[in-house]
This record gives C-alpha cells, sequence and structure tokens, in this order.
C-alpha cells in the first residue's frame, strides 16, 4: 500500500464496472488512463464485489479506487476519464444503470470544483460504501468534508462490499 498522505498524489478515482470481465474491464481501464504518463497511478486499492446503488435491477459490480499524480487541471482529467469511458464503449441509457466501465474524480488536491458536469468532491462520496471501502484502503486519512475517509467509513453502511478476486 502506498502512503496516503494527500501530498503523495493529487486526485482519487472511483472505478466500477458490472458488465462483462469487470475487472478485467476496471484493469484496462486503468491501463488506458495511465498510458501516455499524463496521469500516473499513485496506489489502488484492492477490487471489491459491491451491490447496485440507486438503480437496484441490474447485476452487481466490482469497485475499485485509485489515487494518481498529474499535471493535469480537474477538467483535464475528467476529460481523460470521460474519454477511457468511450474507448471501452460506455454506454450511457439509464442513471446509475449497468456500465461496461465508470470512472469518477472524487477528490482533486484539496479543491472545491462546482461546474455542471463536475463536482469535487463528488457529491455523493460520502453515503457510498463501494467507494469509501476501497478509497480507505489506500488512503484512510484523507480529508474530505472536514472529516477523514476513515471516520466517513465507520459511520455508514457497508455490508455487501466484499474483497472480489486477487488483490493489487
Amino acid at each position: 500500500m502506498a502512503p496516503s498522505g494527500a501530498d503523495s498524489f493529487d486526485a482519487v478515482i472511483s472505478l466500477g464496472s458490472n458488465i462483462g470481465d469487470k475487472a478485467g474491464n476496471i484493469a484496462h481501464a486503468i491501463e488506458i488512463l495511465t498510458s501516455d504518463g499524463a496521469v500516473e497511478l499513485a496506489a489502488r486499492s484492492s477490487d471489491y464485489r459491491t451491490p447496485p446503488w440507486g438503480n437496484t435491477e441490474q447485476d452487481w459490480f466490482v469497485n475499485t479506487c485509485i489515487t494518481v499524480r498529474t499535471e493535469l487541471s480537474g477538467r483535464e482529467l475528467l476529460e481523460r476519464c470521460q474519454a477511457v469511458e468511450a474507448e471501452l464503449k460506455r454506454v450511457r441509457e439509464v442513471r446509475w444503470g449497468p456500465r461496461i466501465i465508470d470512472l469518477d474524480v472524487i477528490w482533486f488536491r484539496d479543491q472545491a470544483i462546482a461546474e455542471p458536469d463536475l463536482v469535487v468532491p463528488h457529491p455523493r462520496t460520502l453515503e457510498r460504501a463501494f467507494v469509501l471501502v476501497p478509497l480507505a484502503e489506500i488512503a484512510p486519512d484523507l480529508v474530505i468534508a472536514g472529516r477523514s475517509v476513515s471516520w466517513h467509513l465507520s459511520r455508514i453502511e457497508r455490508s455487501g462490499v466484499e474483497p472480489f478476486g486477487d488483490e493489487h
């Protein structure tokens, strides 16, 4: 596990998939995201099997979190994440519906960003065990909304979030 201090990374990205080779989709997305060096992987959590959130009438997910170092802006990082989703043929038909891949910028350099398509810290992070469990593995001391990730995790329901497959 890499150091969890926010000075060792610039951003947190949450990844999820519930179509096809779920863990493989996540690994491929990380590979594409970091392929040219503009986004460098600092740490990666284990993969977790998680129940669907929002629209619960769909297959279970595999979720993970990564911390990255980058010189990109928050907007540029979002655009990179969206380009990865497009390359992997993500289709957006139903809100919180099935997806081959999903990349969300959760945290960016302790900045508050409020744009129509980019809100950081991600507004539902603190409600989602599928984000907080893997994030606590790699950055338990990261402060979001005035408290550490570990503190936030200790206050939410996390049933159904279980380790999945091989650890990284």
